[in-house]
C-alpha cells in the first residue's frame, strides 16, 4: 500500500473517530456537572457547549492536549536514565525500593524533616 493511501485511511479514521469522541466528552462533562455540582454547591445546571468550554479549559489549565500527563517529565527522566551507568541504576533502584518500604527511615528523602523545623 503506498503512503497516500496510508495517509487517506488513517485520517478518515481520525475523523470518524473525532465525530464520536467529542460529542462524548461534552456529555459526559455536562452529566457530571449537572449531576453533582447544583446539588453540592448550588451552581446551576449547564448546557453542552459550556461543558465543553470547561474541558478545553481544563486541558489548557491542567493538562495537556497530548497524552498522559507528566509526559515531559517522563521523557527527561528516559534521558537521565540513558545517561546512567549499570551501578548508578542499580543503586537507584535500591534507593527508590529502600524509601517505599521504609517511607521515614533515616536517610530517606523526605520532606518531613523539613516541614518540622
Amino acid at each position: 500500500m503506498n503512503m497516500k493511501k496510508y495517509r487517506t485511511r488513517r485520517f478518515v479514521k481520525f475523523a470518524i473517530l473525532a465525530i464520536l469522541v467529542i460529542p462524548l466528552f461534552g456529555f459526559i462533562v455536562m452529566g457530571l456537572w449537572n449531576w453533582l455540582m447544583p446539588d453540592l454547591f448550588g451552581l446551576p445546571r449547564i448546557g453542552f457547549w459550556q461543558a465543553w468550554g470547561l474541558f478545553v479549559l481544563g486541558k489548557i489549565l491542567f493538562g495537556s492536549f497530548r497524552g498522559q500527563p507528566g509526559g515531559h517529565h517522563r521523557a527527561r527522566m528516559g534521558e537521565r536514565w540513558a545517561q546512567m551507568s549499570d551501578d548508578e541504576r542499580e543503586a537507584f533502584r535500591r534507593g527508590i525500593w529502600r524509601h517505599r518500604e521504609h517511607p521515614h527511615a533515616e536517610g530517606s528523602d523526605t520532606h518531613d524533616d523539613a516541614a518540622r523545623s
